[in-house]
């Protein structure tokens, strides 16, 4: 019995990329992607969204402050 090899999406060119123990670039198709992948997280071109806070004071507090 053959052990059928699971294929997904290269996450970089989006091409197929077997994954199994003989890929060795898993999940990438091949050791270019996993390179560009690299130097982007390297470059900091992967960021996290964050949505800075404001701090807002109403006028009873600044009231307060005084």
């Amino acid at each position: 019995m053959a052990i059928k090899v699971r294929k997904v999406r290269c996450p970089q060119c989006g091409g197929e990329a077997l994954w199994s123990m003989e890929n060795k670039y898993r999940p990438f198709c091949s050791e270019r992607c996993k390179q560009i992948d690299l130097g982007a997280w390297a470059s900091e071109a992967y960021r996290v969204p964050v949505q800075e806070k404001t701090l807002e004071l109403d006028d009873d507090y600044l009231s307060k402050a005084e």
